[in-house]
C-alpha cells in the first residue's frame, strides 16, 4: 500500500477522534447556551401536562451518561395558579439525549425525582390519588385512545393508538401529601419505585415501596395496554399489595369508566383481622375481630357491586367455600353462604359480629361500631364445629347485621346427643346496649352438658330438655348477666345426680353442724326423673322449683343464686314420696331432714335445720 494513503488514513482517523473530542467537550457548552431551563422546564411541561417551574439553574453532565441536573423543580395545574404544587423536588435528574441536543432539541426518557413530595387528594370512592392534568402528551393520547375504544369498545382497533414514547419515572425517598383541616398530612413515607412506559401504545409497569401508617408497603402494577385501560375500556390487569398486617392480589382484567368494571382472580391474606382493622383506621373496634382469614375468589366487579364465586375461605385455618355478594354504598351489605367441614364458632363470631369476649383473658367489652359500619347477612354450614368446649355437628346457622342490631342464630345441630337452638342478639338503642341469650337443648344428655357448662355438682345425668331465655343491658359480658333478666327451665327423665353420696349426706345432716358439699359427694343417686324451674331477675336466680325424684326420696330446692358474687341462699329438704304431699302444703312432715345451702357455687356448704329421714 503507498504511503501516501497511509499518511491520507492516519489523518483522517485522527481527525475524526478530533471532531468527537471535540464534540464531547463542547456539550456543556451547547447546553448552557441552547439547552436552557426555560427550554428544559418547556418540554417537561408539554410531556407531563402541568406548568413546570425550575428555580435553580440545570447543572449538564457528560459522563457516565449524558444528563441535566434540576434543582427546586415544581409540578403545578395550569387552571389554578393559586394552589399549591402538585409535585415538588428537590432535585430532578434528566437523562438527555447527546445528539438531540447538539440539534439544539431537549429528549429524554428517563427522568428521577429526588425527595419529592406529591400531593394527593381524597376521592369520594376514599382513594389518595394526585391532580389529573389539564393537557400535555399523556392527556392528549388519553384522549385519542378514547375515540378508539368509543368507536369498537368490545375489540378497538390497537394499531390506531398513539405511539408518543413516554419512558422511565423515578422516584426517590419521597412522599405523599393531602391538605386535611387546612393543614398538610403526611400519608405516605419513604416513597421508592419507579414506573416504566416506554410507548404509549406498550405495555406499563409500576413498582413502589414506601411506609404507611407505620407499616412497610409494596406495591407492583402491570398492564398490557395501560392507555386502554386508562382511556375507559377493558384491558389485562395485575395487582400486588403486600404489607406485614395483610396482602392482596388480582390477576384478570379491568376498565377505568365510569362504571368501573373488574373480572379476575383475587386473594387476600391477613394473620390478624384485628391488627387490620387497627391499621386501616376502618373506625371498628379492634376489639370486635381476632384471629386470621384468607379468602381466594373469582370475582366480578361492576356498578358498585361485586361477587365473589368459588370463594375459598379460612377463618383461623377453618377453611369454607361458597358464595358471597357485596353491594358498596353509604352502609356496605355483604351477603351469600358459606359452606365449612370444621368451624371454630368463636373465631367465626369475633370476625364478623361484636359478640363475643376479645381474648381468651375473660369477658371484654362488647363492640359496638361493626353493626353501624356495615350490613351482614351470612347462611353457614358446618359439618362440625367448636363453641370454646362444646363439641357440635350438622351446623346450620345465619349471621346478620343491620343497623345497630347483630345477631347469630343456630337454627339446628346436634350436640350432647341430643339437638340444639340457640340465638344471640345484640341490639344498640339511645338508651343503651341490649343482649339477649336463648338456648333451646332438647333430648340431650345432662351429664355432658352440665361439664361443658361448668356444673358438676348435682346434675341430672340422664335424657333432658334444658331452655334459658335471658335479657339484658350491658357494656360488657359480666355487665349483662349481672343485670339479666329471664327464665331457665329444665326437665330430666329416668338417670342419676352425680356426685352425691345420700346415705352419707343424711348421716351429715342426723349429726348436725356444718359440713362441705365436697364431704358427701362420692357417690351417684339413681332417680326418676328431675325438674328445675328458675326466675332471673338482675342477675339473680330465684329458684321456685328443683326436684329430683328417686323411688325413696325426693329432694327439692328453693331460694336464690346469685351470679355477680356466685352466692348461695338456698333451703331445701329430703323426703319420703308419701310426704310429698304434707311438704308441698308446708307442712314438716317426720321424715323430713330440711338443711340450708350457702356459700358459694364453687364451695358450697350445708347447714342442717332439722332431722328425720334415716339414710338406711
Amino acid at each position: 500500500m503507498p504511503s501516501s494513503m497511509i499518511r491520507r488514513g492516519i489523518w483522517a482517523i485522527g481527525a475524526a477522534v478530533i471532531v468527537v473530542a471535540l464534540v464531547v467537550a463542547a456539550l456543556p457548552l451547547i447546553a448552557s447556551t441552547r439547552i436552557v431551563r426555560d427550554r428544559i422546564a418547556w418540554e417537561m411541561s408539554a410531556w407531563s401536562g402541568f406548568r413546570v417551574a425550575i428555580d435553580g439553574s440545570p447543572r449538564i453532565e457528560v459522563w457516565p451518561t449524558f444528563r441535566a441536573i434540576l434543582t427546586d423543580v415544581t409540578l403545578s395545574q395550569w387552571t389554578d395558579t393559586e394552589a399549591p404544587p402538585v409535585v415538588e423536588a428537590e432535585r430532578v435528574e434528566v437523562d438527555l439525549s447527546a445528539m438531540a441536543a447538539l440539534r439544539g432539541d431537549v429528549v429524554f426518557s428517563t427522568a428521577r425525582l429526588v425527595r419529592p413530595t406529591i400531593r394527593v387528594q381524597r376521592t369520594p370512592a376514599g382513594l389518595f390519588l394526585p391532580a389529573v392534568p389539564t393537557g400535555g402528551r399523556i392527556t392528549r393520547s388519553i384522549d385519542t385512545a378514547r375515540g378508539v375504544v368509543n368507536a369498537d369498545p368490545a375489540k378497538p382497533d390497537l394499531d390506531k393508538l398513539p405511539t408518543d414514547t413516554f419512558g422511565t419515572v423515578e422516584f426517590r425517598d419521597g412522599r405523599m401529601v393531602a391538605s386535611i383541616g387546612g393543614k398538610d398530612v403526611e400519608i405516605l413515607s419513604s416513597l421508592n419505585g419507579q414506573a416504566n412506559w416506554a410507548a404509549m401504545n406498550s405495555n406499563a409497569t409500576l413498582s413502589a415501596t414506601g411506609i404507611w401508617r407505620g407499616e412497610s408497603v409494596a406495591l407492583d402494577v402491570a398492564s398490557a395496554r395501560p392507555l386502554v385501560l386508562f382511556a375507559g375500556g377493558t384491558a389485562p390487569l395485575t395487582l400486588s399489595f403486600k404489607a406485614a398486617p395483610a396482602t392482596f392480589s388480582f390477576d384478570g382484567t379491568a376498565s377505568m369508566s365510569e362504571n368501573t368494571y373488574f373480572d379476575g382472580q383475587a386473594k387476600f391474606s391477613a394473620p390478624s383481622l384485628r391488627r387490620v382493622l387497627e391499621w386501616s383506621q376502618a373506625g371498628i373496634a379492634p376489639g370486635a375481630a381476632i384471629g386470621s382469614v384468607s379468602i381466594s375468589s373469582k370475582i366480578t366487579a361492576t356498578g358498585g357491586r361485586v361477587k365473589f364465586d368459588n370463594t375459598a375461605i379460612a377463618l383461623d385455618n377453618n377453611p369454607g367455600m361458597g358464595a358471597l355478594d357485596l353491594s358498596l354504598g353509604a352502609q356496605p351489605v355483604i351477603s351469600g353462604t358459606l359452606a365449612f367441614d370444621t368451624l371454630d364458632l368463636r373465631s367465626f363470631l369475633s370476625a364478623f359480629t361484636p359478640l363475643v369476649p376479645t381474648g381468651g383473658a375473660g369477658p371484654g367489652e362488647i363492640g359496638t361500631s361493626f353493626a353501624d359500619k356495615i350490613n351482614l347477612d351470612l347462611r353457614l354450614s358446618a359439618a362440625h364445629a367448636t363453641a370454646g368446649p362444646i363439641q357440635l355437628a350438622d351446623v346450620a346457622a345465619t349471621a346478620q347485621v343491620k343497623d345497630g342490631l347483630s345477631v347469630f342464630d343456630i337454627s339446628d345441630a346436634s350436640a350432647f346427643g341430643g339437638n340444639i337452638q340457640t340465638s344471640l342478639r345484640f341490639d344498640r338503642k339511645p338508651e343503651g346496649s341490649q343482649v339477649e341469650i336463648r338456648l333451646l337443648a332438647s333430648d340431650i344428655d345432662g351429664g355432658a352438658f352440665g361439664t361443658a357448662a361448668g356444673m358438676t355438682r348435682l346434675v341430672p345425668v340422664g335424657t333432658g330438655t334444658v331452655s334459658v331465655i335471658l335479657k339484658g343491658p350491658g357494656r360488657t359480658w359480666d355487665s349483662i348477666f349481672d343485670n339479666a333478666d329471664g327464665s331457665v327451665s329444665a326437665t330430666f327423665g329416668p338417670g342419676a345426680l352425680s356426685k352425691l353420696n345420700l346415705p352419707a349426706f343424711l348421716k351429715h345432716t342426723e349429726q348436725g353442724g356444718f359440713f362441705a358439699l365436697d364431704d358427701v359427694s362420692d357417690g351417684t343417686l339413681p332417680i326418676d326423673g328431675a325438674e328445675i324451674k328458675a326466675t332471673i331477675s338482675k342477675g339473680v336466680a330465684r329458684i321456685d322449683k328443683a326436684e329430683a325424684n328417686s323411688a325413696k326420696y325426693k329432694i327439692w330446692l328453693s331460694g336464690i343464686a346469685s351470679y355477680a358474687g356466685r352466692g348461695l341462699a338456698l333451703s331445701g329438704g329430703v323426703i319420703q314420696p308419701d310426704q310429698a304431699a304434707t311438704q308441698a302444703n308446708g307442712q314438716q312432715g317426720p321424715n323430713q331432714s330440711s338443711f340450708f345451702v350457702g356459700g358459694t357455687w364453687s364451695t358450697p356448704f350445708i347447714s342442717p335445720i332439722s332431722r328425720g329421714v334415716s339414710g338406711e
